[in-house]
């Protein structure tokens, strides 16, 4: 008898797992943007988003996400607890049903395990058993291409769990399409698109970056505030290379506008220099957008306040990458200028350096913490308003919700992840960041560095000079016993410094015999011979204070009867002979 699924069994057939990836901090930001696409079973992790789709959300994923790096397609997970045991999992797939032949693939590693310390082996490794299982089934090998391949894979290993995916979006979709030019040190587009939706903003006022460089800021607001896909300027995706991709879906996705509104207000950048001002009319050109942003040559401390309410989100120099003059001025510059110049606005302010935003002067009403590349920032708003601020709550003005009292509750969440932090700086160059790697230090654990690598360098400088005045004092007692005046003195056999068990008298040196050889004191064994406890030649009972025989008054340091060479003799022998 012939069965039929039903609508659901086809649907659930048709869903499989992804998972996106995006910056530290934009996570909720992304599992937002994902719920309002359509996504579901939308969970968020560590610097990705997973979630389950059908082919379509795949696509529109990739195409319509701001705050999204890439996809991934999931394809099997295992326990890698040695190369060995990798190299057995990834020859299990059957690896046809992916790679065609003549088809070429790369390998991408992400490892935060303590047995697969070099990403780079791991990628060797998967590559030898996708090769070794088509050398036994077919007799042939795909081959490798990094530049441009048919197949890119992502493996992710942590500790000894081992995620292996097919990467569905190819170059980080943070390449949009539209950058013709660049200033130095630009902000990454993935991260605008996500610090302009952390404002709420959506169109609804004028937006300004008084400082926009090439103008990604810009550009990310007007596709926002328009609703655009950000997909629209690419080249292509990486699904579009794969066996089962479906032209047709596709297409209908890139030409639906209907979702597309229209943007009421306006954009503007400044900046006061000329060539960045060339270049982000360029960029705002390529995009398409010259009739939402505007680009004038003009410098922050001539900002004058908008016509109309306004919106202001900016990224000044942090002192890292771009240096100026002097940046301390710079930042109490643009405090001056907010409030004097725009009241009744909010500004926010993506810097990283505490005494930068201490120069701006004004408290911040929110703080939350991003990653800028490897760089450790806060994102800051300032509500300006005129008149004190208990005026302006009575007036009904708020400055925080508590929606973003909850947002500035998520730094604990950066404190305590800091180990991740540090091992994604030794272990993994972050190509989808700032298209640059930094290795990072808040400027208060720089301090905190400098404090202790000083007191160590103190601490070490002190041992030396003891270890040259006991080395002085050894040299100085070796001549003064070759030449026969070797008189010991109190001062030299101090408690903590003078002649130590590893220096002077070496143990194993001249002076005292070996331990464990039986030989103590110039020869005489600790429990036989001559100095036992409680027998032997010399009892203890033998040197009482007032007895005869042997009176403390016979045992002179200095002179006396008995000096440290030739007082006891043993066996006839003086017992500093040798």
């Amino acid at each position: 008898m012939q069965r039929f699924l039903s609508a659901e069994s086809i649907f659930m057939q048709n869903q499989f797992e992804m998972i996106a990836k995006t910056f530290m901090g934009l996570e909720p930001i992304l599992a937002k943007e994902l719920m309002e696409l359509g996504a579901n079973d939308v969970q968020i992790g560590r610097r990705m988003v997973s979630f389950t789709g059908d082919k379509e959300m795949m696509y529109r994923a990739n195409f319509q996400l701001h705050t999204a790096i890439r996809i991934l397609k999931p394809i099997a997970r295992f326990k890698a607890r040695s190369a060995e045991d990798m190299y057995e999992a990834v020859k299990k797939i059957e690896w046809d049903q992916y790679i065609l032949k003549g088809n070429t693939f790369s390998v991408d590693t992400v490892v935060f395990s303590e047995e697969f310390r070099n990403s780079q082996f791991v990628t060797y490794k998967v590559k030898d058993a996708i090769v070794d299982w088509f050398r036994e089934k077919t007799g042939d090998r795909p081959n490798v291409s990094v530049a441009n391949p048919d197949l890119q894979l992502h493996i992710h290993i942590a500790d000894f769990d081992a995620t292996l995916s097919l990467d569905s979006s190819g170059e980080s979709l943070h390449r949009r399409g539209y950058r013709q030019e660049h200033t130095e040190a630009p902000l990454n587009e993935v991260l605008a698109a996500g610090l302009i939706m952390m404002t709420g903003w959506h169109g609804e006022s004028d937006f300004i970056d008084p400082m926009c460089g090439s103008g990604t800021l810009l550009i990310e607001a007007a596709l926002i505030a328009r609703n655009m896909s950000p997909g629209l300027f690419r080249k292509e995706f990486a699904f579009e290379k794969w066996q089962d991709f479906d032209p047709d879906l596709f297409d209908k996705i890139y030409n639906d506008d209907s979702q597309e509104v229209d943007f009421e207000h306006h954009i503007y950048g400044y900046d006061n220099n000329p060539k960045a001002v060339a270049k982000a009319m360029k960029n705002v050109r390529a995009a398409g957008l010259s009739k939402d942003i505007s680009v004038v040559l003009q410098d922050f401390q001539d900002f004058e306040k908008p016509a109309e309410k306004a919106l202001m989100v900016t990224n000044p120099p942090y002192g890292e990458r771009i240096s100026t003059a002097n940046l301390l001025e710079t930042y109490k510059m643009i405090g001056e200028r907010l409030k004097h110049e725009f009241s009744g606005n909010d500004a926010w302010i993506l810097s990283y350096r505490e005494e930068c935003f201490d120069q701006i002067g004004l408290k911040p009403s929110i703080k939350i913490p991003v990653f800028n590349g490897s760089l450790e920032c806060e994102f800051r708003r300032y509500s300006l308003f005129e008149g004190k601020m208990k005026d302006f709550r009575q007036e009904g003005g708020i400055v925080k919700t508590e929606e973003e009292k909850a947002v500035m509750a998520e730094k604990r969440r950066f404190k305590a992840h800091r180990e991740f932090k540090k091992r994604l700086d030794e272990q993994e160059e972050n190509a989808e960041g700032d298209i640059r790697s930094f290795t990072f230090h808040s400027l208060e654990r720089q301090r905190e560095a400098l404090a202790r690598r000083e007191a160590k360098e103190a601490k070490e400088k002190e041992r030396e000079e003891r270890r040259a005045e006991r080395a002085r004092r050894f040299e100085q007692f070796r001549r003064d016993r070759e030449s026969g005046g070797f008189k010991p003195r109190r001062e030299d056999f101090q408690r903590g410094e003078g002649f130590k068990r590893s220096e002077g008298f070496k143990r194993n040196g001249e002076g005292f015999g070996k331990r464990d050889e039986g030989r103590g004191f110039g020869g005489f064994k600790r429990s036989e011979g001559g100095f036992k406890r409680g027998e032997g030649s010399f009892k203890r009972d033998g040197f009482k204070k007032n007895d005869s025989g042997f009176k403390r008054d016979g045992f002179k340091r200095n002179d006396g009867n008995f000096k440290r060479n030739d007082a006891f003799k043993r066996n006839g022998k003086r017992g500093g002979d040798r």
